[in-house]
């Protein structure tokens, strides 16, 4: 029974990191303004992209930052394209030795951050995120990474903090509801967890991994049927109800979640 609580906890808090990270990663992308990113001003590649395109950047900006590892930009897209092959370990070496050399600069110690938590170093990561903005300017997508990392320490309370600060900032914004909502599933808050993921999932911008979430919680209320609905609006049936059996088993041993 232990072993299955706590299978079901790193299921629930990995895909809760995995949203948080990914959305402020996507969500730095748009971000131009000197006034936020330090010297650098710099929109990052985005995210709907394919294994092919990735690889092109390893290529390409690979190429550019060891001719000049001192070039941000190059830098900064050969680490995200290395994380998002699952070459994190790699990009982490490359943006320590980025943030020593541009210490005030918010995107590359965001950056930082995200690859941090993406090889565990969670403590670390919140080292990095509380210097990559300010209480005076405080970056909504750092808040949500910050909340994400703090519920893989099981500090759900402080990450639920972190979320509704960001949610004032970006009311409705969908990542950090989904992450929010994981986040009350953490603390076996069922109900609030999938209120809160209906309204994330609501949200015109919410991507398919929203809704995977919701059908997520859903499944741990006991409501497969329902939970198999909603994750066929992504997933062929054979994927949603091979999910739906695994939450099945998950479940079988397990008391209830209140």
């Amino acid at each position: 029974m232990r072993s299955t609580r706590s299978c079901f906890a790193r299921l629930v808090a990995s895909a809760a990191i995995v949203t948080a990270i990914a959305a402020a990663t996507a969500g730095c992308q748009t971000t131009q303004s000197s006034e936020t990113t330090g010297s650098l001003a710099l929109a990052l590649a985005p995210t709907d992209r394919t294994d092919a395109d990735w690889q092109h950047d390893i290529q390409v900006y690979g190429q550019k930052y060891r001719a000049d590892p001192s070039n941000v930009e190059a830098a900064l897209r050969y680490a995200q394209a290395l994380r998002a092959t699952r070459q994190s370990a790699q990009a982490v070496a490359i943006l320590e030795e980025l943030s020593m050399q541009n210490p005030h600069n918010k995107l590359v110690l965001g950056e930082y951050g995200r690859a941090l938590a993406d090889v565990g170093q969670y403590e670390q990561a919140l080292t990095v995120f509380d210097r990559a903005h300010t209480p005076e300017q405080p970056d909504w997508r750092i808040l949500s990474a910050q909340g994400a990392v703090l519920d893989q320490l099981g500090r759900h309370q402080d990450a639920q903090r972190h979320y509704l600060t960001a949610l004032k900032i970006v009311p409705n914004e969908p990542s950090v509801l989904s992450n929010l909502g994981l986040s009350y599933a953490l603390s076996k808050d069922l109900k609030d967890a999938e209120a809160t993921l209906r309204l994330a999932v609501a949200q015109k911008s919410a991507d398919p991994r929203v809704r995977q979430n919701l059908a997520l919680v859903v499944g741990l209320e006991g409501r497969f049927g329902e939970a198999e609905q909603i994750a066929r609006a992504d997933l062929s049936p054979d994927q949603a109800a091979a999910n739906v059996a695994y939450l099945r088993q998950m479940l079988a041993h397990k008391g209830p979640s209140r």
